[in-house]
């Protein structure tokens, strides 16, 4: 800590480094599925690659903010389930979201696993990016970037 650190670099080091994992952590596994598997879709396995990195990068960044938003650890612990289990049922994966109430479908315009799950259901349906997918992709790496600057706000400076 010789250098004067920012705020926005600390989350963007961080950002950087989880990105890096959970992008391989989706490599990983799309290559399991593709290889080992032998799992076979209508989409090119390098678009549902880049699909899942991008997931998993925007995952990694809704837990780091929400990490910047906690005071202490169990306070982050805390919140995950009631940020992450909301998004799982409203974005489309078990109810279509066509078939939900109105509200419901106005919660999750604004939840970015929505997005993330649209973009995957978009190539699964037409075996390539549309450009629904691709207006879901670039909410989806909207997203993380306003994530990744809001926890950056939210980071208290200490100094010795």
């Amino acid at each position: 800590m010789a250098m004067p650190l920012h705020k926005l670099d600390l989350l963007t080091g961080y950002g950087i480094t989880f990105g890096a994992v959970g992008a391989l952590q989706a490599g990983v596994a799309s290559f399991v599925a593709y290889v080992l598997m032998g799992v076979d879709t209508d989409a090119p396995a390098g678009v549902v690659i880049v699909l899942a990195i991008s997931n998993a990068v925007c995952g990694m960044a809704l837990g780091l903010s929400i990490g910047a938003f906690a005071k202490t650890e169990f306070q982050a612990v805390q919140f995950m389930p009631a940020v992450i289990l909301p998004q799982i049922l409203v974005c489309g994966l078990f109810v279509a979201r066509d078939q939900m109430a109105e509200w419901l479908q106005r919660v999750s315009d604004v939840l970015p696993l929505t997005y993330a799950y649209g973009a995957l259901d978009e190539v699964a349906k037409d075996g390539e990016m549309t450009d629904d997918a691709w207006v879901d992709l670039a909410v989806v790496v909207g997203v993380t970037l306003l994530l990744l600057a809001l926890g950056a706000t939210t980071l208290r400076r200490r100094t010795p």
